[in-house]
This record gives C-alpha cells, structure tokens and sequence, in this order.
C-alpha cells in the first residue's frame, strides 16, 4: 500500500509539474507571438501603408518659398519666418515626406567657421493646402526624418524656427517609402511590460509565493535584480569620470553658470578654508548691496565679470549655499585619491556623483519597504512586495534626480540614501515583538535594542543636516518607532532616582540612558561640526547661506506671501495632469501665483503621478484594524511618516517654493505610509474582490510608470531630453507621429 500511495503522489506530482512547465511554455510562446505582431505590424504600419509609394523622381524638384534662402554651401537661411517654406509636388501614391539633409561635409565646413546649425527643426507639413500638425525632425533620428502628410497634389513643408536660423535641408522627397524598422529599445519596453504583466497579475505564481526575510533563494533573487541597476550605475559613472570636463558657461553682458559647485567646495576643503577659490570682480565687492537685482544688472552691463549664479556671496567671497556632506562623502576623496597619481587631483562630475548616491538610496528604499511590509503583513505575497518596492520608488520622485544629474540634484540625492539607510538601521535596531509591544510597555523593549544599529542610523539621520536640512525632520520617527523603549527607559529612571546609593543610583540612570546617548551622541558628532562649519562661513551655525545666493530676486528680504504658500502646498500635492494629443501627450501644467515665487515646470502634483499615494491618507483611520493584528507600533510610525510628510511639504512650499525635484523631499514617506491600505488590499480575504483590488493597484502601477516614462520626455522641463539627447527623443516620437 506505501509503495502505491507513493507512487501515486509521485504521478500526481510530476503531472503537476509538467502542466507547470506546459503553461510557462505556452505563456513564452504567446509573449513572443504579441511581440512580434506588435513590433512588426503595428509599430510598422507606416512601411505597409507606403509600399504602394511610387517614388516619383519628379517630386525631386522643390520651390523654396520666399522666406527661405539657399546659401551658396547648401544651407538653407531663413529671412522670413512667414513664408519659410519647401515645396514638393506629390501624386497621392505615399501619405509620407522625407526631408533630405545636407552632406555632413557640409555641416563641418559651418560648425568650423563658428556658425550655429539647428541639427533639430520644428517643421509643419501642409498637404493641399491643408495644415498639419506641428512637428520636429532632427539630423540625429534618421527615422523622423520621414513626416507624414497625406497629399494627392502638393506638400509645403513650413520652417518653423526665427529668423536667421540655419537649416539644414537639402531637399524634401514626396511619394516615398517608408523603411521597415525594427527597434531594440521598443523591442525591450514591450517585454518589460509583458514581463511585469506576467508576474503581477492576479493568476501568477508570484502570489502563491509567501515573503520570507530569512529565505536564501530570495535574498539571492533580490541581489539579482539590485545588480542590474549596479552595473548599469556603474557604467554611467565610469562614462561621466573618463568623459568629465568643467562645467563652466560665460557670455559677455551675463551671469557665469559654473555647474562643478561641489567640486569648487572640495577642493576648498583640501586647502583648509571654507571660501570657493573663484575670483570677485571688485566692482562687486565694492557694490552697496549685491543681492539688489538692479544693481547686479548694472554692473553686468558695465562689464563686471565674473558674477557667478546660484552661487552664496558672502563678506566679499563666494560660497556653496548647498549642503557639505557629499562634498565629503564623495567629492572631497575621489579628489584627494586622484591626486595621487595627477597633480592636485581630478574632478568628480555630479553626473556621476547623483548616479552613485540614487542607486545607495533604491537599494535601501527598497530594503526598508520590505522591513515595513514584514512589520505590517509577515506573510504577504512575493508579488504584493514587488509592487509596492516598484509604488516607493515611482512615487519618491526618483526618476527626475536619475534623469537630471546635475549639481542641484546633489543633496537631494543624498538625502534620500542616508534618510532611508538611516530608518533601515533603525527598524532592524529592535526585535519585532518589542516593535509591536502593546501600549502597557511590558515588554523587556530597552534590552532588544541593538547600539550600534542605533548610532549608525543616527549619524545617517543627522548627516542631513548638511545635505538637504528639511530631511532632519524624519529623526522625530523615533519617538513612534522607539516608543515602548522609551517608556521603558522613563520607568528605568524613576526606578533609578530611588535605588540605595549614590553609586547605585548612578549605574541605574546610566544603564537606562545607554540607547538615549546611543542615539544622541552620535548624531551630535555629525551636527556640531556641520554648524561649525555654518559659524566659520556666515557667522551663525543655524545660517546655510541660501539667503545670500546670487539668483533671480534678492533673497536677504524676500519672503514667500502666505497666498503663494496655499497655492504652492495644492499644487505640490494635487495639481492635474495636462494631457495633449501630440507626443509625448503629457505637458507641463501651468502653476500661477498672486506673488512672485520660485516655481519650476512640472507635469502634476504628486497625487496625480502617483494616484496610489492617496492611500497615505487612509493611514490615520486604521488604527483598529492593525491593534487587533499586533502592530499598534508600526500604525504610530507610518502615521508619523504621513505627518512629517505633510510638515516638509509645508516646509518646502514656504522656504523653497515650487520645484519639481522637491517632491523628492516627501514622495518618500506618503508612500511608506500608503503600505498599510494597499497591503491590505492586494492581501484581500475575499477571493473576487482581491482579484479586483490586485488589477486596480496594477493599473494604477502601471499608469505610474507610463507617466513617469513620458514625463522624461516633457517640453519645457529643466534638461529637455529634446535638447540633450536629441536622437532618443525623436527615435521614441516616430514610433507614435508616423502611425
């Protein structure tokens, strides 16, 4: 009977196992068949529809209209934005356009002679007469050199760019056929998308799967995944390190923009002063208020030179109004490293130093969402985890600090890595049964803590200090997350004053204030220092500088109106998405104020890129439900979370005004306090409505993603990809323009 019950549960089990095996085999086959379809049918549309094209050799000949002139070197000058235009016969047989660019020998004889040559030109296809919509092409994207406009008789190809501007046509082509074209990069979009489709939907395997901290099989797969990213960051730094030059921009009558700030301050620091070694024109050391506007215009329009923007001017020297941390975590030892082998060191570019500090803070954001879950849901869905890590990470906004790396970008990054690492260290400082210990404080609490978890998260918390202060309100976590330890350590005391002894009294208040000094003398290591370095600049240990910067109003008397701040706080959290039917579909969003402010363009508020966030707001109402699961405590930091989010929004809209890359500062914890609602609805008991529930939250994901993608793509934003990576932007625009 053994032998054949075995025998039994070991066809049964093998027959598992290779309908298993079947059913991911058909799901690859079918993923590949979609692929294929959609690469080449859908996305080639375009060459099915032209293949009748008769390529016409007579609609060779284009007539130039009269605000266009052809220069002897091929180019074309535009002297009439009005009438700038090409046109080209056509027969109807295509409903496509090539526009034809000049000889690159061309292109250097006018780049070597100093002349300025659009390589992207915004252009408006007119077909009979008819217009159409207003487009760009660029000499960098072969492909969206072929525009459509569907014509039976003539195509007039409208110039949109000012007058003098030099372009580089040669001809427009008319009746032509559009090139069959498969794309590596949509390729890979779309199998990421399947990808992600195939282990977040309801059915997938993923959710039969249990979280497990302690599973080696897991943590491997997490390594896994991280190390993508790791040597994709890799590469960017080594690229931006070979490749570093200075960053500095002067025109005669201008500001200087000088964006290797952090470099300037190491090597400050290495030369033991705190003042940046770039010259000050006297004429603006002697000037009776160089924050005035007016009077900065003045002396750059007498030739005062160099007046450096957005840098701290300061008693007759100039300063870095940004935070000195990673000018000594990174800047400050690549340099002195460097110098060992090149005279005086070499300069780390932000753009590698961002990418280094982005990528410390998605390995520890997600370490310390999963930390959070584990608290909250144990035994929640390896899919649930996935999702939430991908939710965090969208909703920190850190898609703009990976995009723009630039100097700005700097604190903000760093930041992120050490507010993240910072609560990381401290949620794996205690044992979970004290994390949850109930309101009586009975459990042993101060004894589960572990010190130097404590320190080490301290001194990560207070280095915020001098990287983006508003980040040092996230160490007033402490008190929900520490609190049964803290009433712990309050009974210690009083328990203490009255021991017998002076010597007893003493060894008791001590043994009770080990975590407190564990937490404060670190953290007071870092700080004292960093307003030290304040009082050795400005004279004050609580003045950063940021009052003194060189910018568009002078920041000594400036005060943001309490009318902006309202106005600011809305649109920092619920400002609409402005969608448009042309690519990327997604446009900036206008944000006016009564009163003049700082505001940066921006696509939404965070509500609105992130619609799972508004989760965060259910927090403070589910205090019942995860009292009677055991996790009062984790419901008093999470509810934390959302406040002190709420407090750096304010803070933000008040002392910085309106930035997009400020979301960063609180995107963070609206979606570390969201965890408690979404968990409980992608862990839902009834079978139908979680099934409903885990395709709402992966819709809403998915339409994250989708928004952050496009916004990449935004006009008008700081860093537009169509200015710096011109050939990307247009190669991802013809897959939608052409069809």
């Amino acid at each position: 009977m053994r032998h054949a019950a075995f025998r039994i549960i070991f066809v049964v089990f093998s027959k598992q196992r290779f309908q298993a095996r079947h059913r991911v085999r058909a799901a690859i086959v079918a993923a590949f068949v979609v692929v294929v379809l959609v690469e080449c049918v859908l996305c080639n549309v375009p060459f099915f529809r032209s293949l009748a094209a008769s390529g016409d050799s007579a609609a060779a000949y284009n007539t130039l209209g009269p605000g266009l002139e052809r220069r002897d070197d091929g180019l074309l000058e535009v002297i009439d934005p009005t009438q700038a235009y090409l046109q080209v016969a056509a027969d109807g047989s295509s409903d496509y356009v090539r526009v034809v660019p000049v000889p690159d020998e061309v292109l250097q004889g006018a780049e070597q002679q100093g002349e300025r040559v659009l390589r992207t030109v915004r252009v408006r296809p007119d077909a009979d007469r008819r217009a159409c919509e207003l487009t760009s092409v660029s000499l960098d994207s072969s492909r969206s050199l072929y525009v459509r406009a569907a014509a039976g008789r003539t195509v007039r190809v409208q110039v949109v760019e000012p007058k003098g501007s030099l372009i580089p046509f040669e001809a427009v082509r008319a009746n032509v056929r559009v090139p069959f074209s498969v794309s590596p990069l949509r390729v890979a979009l779309l199998v990421l998308a399947l990808v992600l489709v195939a282990l977040w939907r309801p059915g997938s395997r993923l959710w039969k799967v249990p979280l497990d901290t302690s599973s080696v099989r897991q943590r491997v797969a997490l390594g896994v995944l991280l190390a993508i990213p790791g040597v994709a960051t890799a590469a960017v730094v080594v690229w931006q390190l070979v490749s570093a030059v200075p960053l500095s921009f002067h025109t005669d009558g201008m500001y200087t923009y000088d964006y290797d700030q952090y470099d300037h301050v190491a090597r400050a620091l290495l030369d033991g002063h705190a003042w940046l070694d770039l010259d000050v024109p006297q004429g603006l050391r002697d000037a009776d208020n160089p924050y005035d506007v007016a009077t900065r215009q003045q002396l750059l329009a007498d030739g005062v030179s160099p007046v450096y923007w957005d840098y701290a001017f300061f008693n007759g020297r100039w300063y870095s109004y940004f935070g000195v941390v990673p000018a000594l975590l990174l800047f400050v030892p690549y340099r002195a490293v460097t110098s060992l082998w090149v005279d005086g060191g070499l300069m780390m570019p932000s753009g590698a130093a961002v990418p280094l500090l982005m990528f410390g803070f998605l390995v520890f954001a997600c370490l310390l969402t999963i930390r959070v879950i584990k608290r909250v849901r144990p035994h929640v869905s390896v899919a649930a985890v996935s999702m939430l890590c991908v939710f965090v990470l969208l909703a920190s906004n850190a898609s703009y600090l990976w995009y723009r790396t630039n100097f700005y970008s700097v604190p903000i990054a760093a930041s992120l890595l050490l507010s993240t690492l910072g609560l990381w260290l401290w949620l794996g400082a205690e044992r979970p049964s004290a994390a949850n210990a109930g309101e009586d404080g009975k459990v042993n609490a101060v004894g589960s803590l572990s010190l130097p978890r404590l320190a080490a998260g301290s001194v990560c918390i207070a280095a915020n200090v001098g990287c983006r202060p508003s980040f040092v309100v996230v160490a007033f976590a402490a008190f929900p997350l520490f609190w049964p330890q803290i009433r712990a350590i309050a009974k210690q005391l009083r328990d203490g004053v009255f021991a017998s002894g002076a010597h007893g009294r003493a060894c008791a208040m001590l043994h009770a204030l080990r975590a407190p000094l564990a937490v404060l003398v670190p953290a007071l290591v870092v700080v004292v220092p960093l307003f030290a370095y304040n009082m050795v600049r400005f004279s004050s240990p609580f003045d950063f500088g940021s009052s003194y910067q060189i910018t568009v109003t002078d920041m000594t008397s400036y005060h943001q109106s309490w009318s902006n701040f309202i106005w600011t706080v809305a649109y920092y959290l619920f400002l609409p998405l402005r969608w448009t039917n042309m690519f990327p579909f997604l446009a900036v969003d206008p944000t006016p104020l009564k009163d003049w402010g700082f505001t940066e363009a921006m696509p939404g508020g965070l509500f609105a890129m992130a619609p799972l966030a508004l989760a965060s707001l259910a927090c403070p109402f589910l205090r019942r439900h995860m009292r009677a699961r055991g996790h009062t405590g984790m419901w008093r930091t999470l509810t934390t979370f959302l406040l002190l989010s709420l407090l750096i929004v304010a803070l933000d809209a008040r002392l910085g005004g309106l930035g997009w890359r400020y979301i960063a500062d609180f995107g963070w914890l609206f979606a570390l306090a969201s965890l408690p609602l979404l968990l409980i609805a992608l862990d839902c008991d009834r079978p139908r409505l979680c099934w409903l529930l885990r395709v709402l939250v992966l819709a809403l994901l998915l339409f994250m993603l989708a928004v952050t993608v496009l916004s990449l793509f935004l006009y008008g934003r700081d860093d537009e990809l169509i200015r710096n990576n011109s050939g990307l932007f247009h190669d991802v625009q013809s897959w939608f323009t052409l069809i």
